[in-house]
């Protein structure tokens, strides 16, 4: 994912996140609806979400250091799930504490114009960052479904900003059915019915995003296709002979780190087989531009040797069914 394209849905969803809390909270000061105040609080969750992966990306860039020498950029994902805890915890807890209390002690709406008028307004303007998000999204996802664009990415601003923005709108009109229902029966309950539904929602999706991002911290190895594409590269047929195995790893969204033994001819000097690896390198690169950090071990390959790269990625696809 580019850093550009994923800036921009972050930006766009923190503009429109900024406007739209405001506007549910003076609604909710209007007409004393229970949906608007849980609507408002996670606006502001979502907005502070946006903060949050902005952080990271701006705490990433930071340069290598002797205490940690491959850099910085799992800053992304450990932002990303944090993300995941204040959706949970902020927004996903607090709307189902409000619904609750809806419940138990409901009461009508005042002011009915209020809370419709800003979700109205809410949808639209959650439309316009939920459809930034899906083109920058397009422009890197392939041919994935929408399910393996979010399993799969290796950044995952994109596929977080996806998923609030798809919460927002789901929430958007939970919070409408609610407040509509409150209004047509005058009976207030409904209110906190949609809130609470509000709140289920959203833990759901904490859920989701905690589960992605904790796969990102434990650390993912490459995509199949980049995999592939490595192995191609290593292979000349003249100095490297075979891949013997490989180990990858994303050190960041948009750092590989690529480990391998390869087989080089028996016979060759130390001088052909590091012009070898140097060679190897270059081609590698050149096919996989993320791949920064390269060790190659040299070897003579046997029969008895470790499998494959690609033995060792076919349960990705699996894992994607």
């Amino acid at each position: 994912m580019s850093a550009s394209g994923g800036t921009k849905a972050i930006v766009a969803a923190l503009a429109a996140n900024l406007a739209i809390a405001v506007a549910k909270f003076v609604a909710f000061l209007f007409s004393g609806s229970s949906s608007m105040l849980a609507e408002s609080v996670h606006s502001l969750a979502d907005s502070g979400n946006q903060g949050l992966l902005l952080l990271g990306g701006k705490k990433a860039q930071r340069e290598a250091t002797p205490q940690h020498p491959f850099g910085y950029g799992r800053e992304r994902y450990i932002y990303a799930f944090l993300v995941s805890i204040v959706l949970f915890s902020v927004g996903g807890m607090f709307a189902i504490y409000e619904g609750y209390e809806k419940i138990k002690h409901p009461h009508p709406i005042e002011a009915w114009y209020w809370p419709v008028g800003v979700l109205v307004f809410a949808i639209i303007a959650e439309s316009f960052s939920f459809r930034t998000a899906i083109k920058e999204s397009n422009l890197i996802r392939g041919g994935l479904t929408w399910t393996q664009f979010v399993r799969r990415a290796k950044a995952p601003e994109l596929p977080v900003v996806l998923l609030e923005d798809l919460g927002a709108l789901v929430g958007l009109i939970l919070a409408l059915g609610g407040v509509g229902l409150a209004l047509l029966t005058g009976d207030g309950v409904w209110d906190g019915i949609g809130t609470l539904c509000i709140g289920v929602l959203l833990i759901a999706i904490a859920i989701v995003l905690a589960a992605e991002t904790k796969s990102l911290l434990l650390g993912e190895s490459a995509g199949i296709e980049d995999v592939k594409k490595i192995e191609a590269a290593v292979v000349d047929g003249e100095t490297v002979t075979r891949l013997i195995h490989m180990r990858t790893l994303h050190l960041g969204p948009e750092e590989l780190l690529v480990a391998a033994k390869i087989a080089v001819q028996h016979d060759d000097s130390a001088a052909e087989v590091a012009n070898a690896i140097n060679a190897a390198e270059e081609r590698i690169r050149a096919a996989v531009p993320i791949a920064r950090v390269i060790y190659l071990e040299p070897d003579i390959y046997k029969e008895t040797a470790a499998p494959t790269a690609t033995d060792l990625t076919k349960t990705l696809d699996a894992d994607d069914h």
